[in-house]
């Protein structure tokens, strides 16, 4: 259990702290802090350190006539606590060379970190405590900014399937927190391959599917079906075989060879989420026409990319269009 430590008043209205550093035979090192109030300034803070002679080997010492004894004021203690903070640590690891980390190059450092993409790096530094919770969050932040323009890039550029499975399947964080982890496997049986197998935050199996997104694959039909916006042929394929998928899970739900592949994660009642189409462009009524579209649903939900952008947004607390 940690010794309390007590702050103490002198005779002459100072207050100190004191405590022993080392104690020998014939000597004792100690160490005391001196707060003394000025008139015209803030409290100033020194420190005094010195080796005392013990007196007739007890634990007293001869405070009058000390073998050594120094005094830092204000200033000079501000400048040990300094070195000590920023040096002490790196030279008893053996570190040759190293910088210390100021708060003004933080945003630096967290550049210089995540340009070079190596989670190594932002490990051992972790490891080692040399980076404040502020930097760490700072650089995941970072992080997941640059995803989300390299997110916004892709969208443009019409990039394949196998591009956006990659870039989810580095940034897994996007599909939100009721996700702890993507599985390993994707194969459903041996005819059905799905994008992700997750693992929720409740132990259960769900699934995501992602198709790609390009200006010649509609979300909507192009043409209104009574007055009313209605699915495309592609959206209609990719939802039938996301729904196709949680049905053949479900098939799989007691097979033990399964459950061993799929790490044991439970399958009960699995959800799909699909990805799908644009809705950078959409007017009101298609807004309306996908919450209906969605509310139809009881195990699969829709999104588009840009909902997908702008929900990661929203979480990283950018401002959204």
């Amino acid at each position: 259990m940690s010794e309390i430590k007590t702050v103490r008043t002198s005779v002459n209205g100072i207050e100190y702290l004191r405590q022993t550093l080392q104690q020998k035979q014939l000597v004792a090192t100690k160490v005391c802090l001196w707060g003394i109030n000025h008139n015209s300034t803030d409290k100033t803070t020194s420190l005094k350190i010195g080796r005392y002679k013990k007196v007739n080997g007890s634990d007293s010492v001869e405070w009058i006539s000390p073998k050594s004894e120094m005094t830092l004021d204000n200033t000079e203690l501000e400048g040990l606590c300094e070195f000590l903070n920023d040096n002490y640590e790196p030279f008893r690891l053996g570190i040759k060379s190293y910088v210390s980390v100021e708060n003004d190059v933080q945003k630096s450092l967290m550049n210089i970190i995540t340009s070079n993409k190596n989670e190594r790096i932002i490990a051992a530094l972790s490891d080692v405590d040399v980076m404040s919770d502020e930097i760490f969050v700072g650089i995941q932040m970072a992080k997941r900014i640059n995803a989300l323009n390299k997110f916004e890039e892709m969208l443009d550029n019409d990039c394949r399937e196998e591009a956006w499975q990659k870039w989810f399947e580095i940034n897994s964080w996007i599909l939100g927190s009721d996700y702890v982890e993507i599985l390993e496997e994707r194969r459903i049986d041996t005819h059905n391959i799905a994008d992700y197998l997750m693992k929720a935050f409740d132990g259960f199996l769900d699934i995501i599917e992602i198709k790609r997104t390009s200006s010649d694959i509609n979300f909507w039909s192009n043409t209104l079906d009574h007055g009313n916006y209605v699915p495309s042929t592609f959206l209609i394929k990719a939802t039938t075989q996301s729904l196709n998928y949680l049905y053949e899970i479900e098939r799989e739900a007691n097979n033990i060879k399964t459950h061993e592949r799929l790490n044991y994660t439970k399958i009960v009642k699995p959800k799909c989420i699909l990805i799908f189409g644009r809705s950078n462009d959409w007017n009101e009524e298609q807004f309306k026409a996908y919450r209906i579209l969605n509310a139809s649903y009881t195990n699969l939900t829709i999104m588009t990319y840009d909902q997908v952008l702008f929900r990661a947004k929203h979480i990283l607390g950018e401002n959204s269009n």
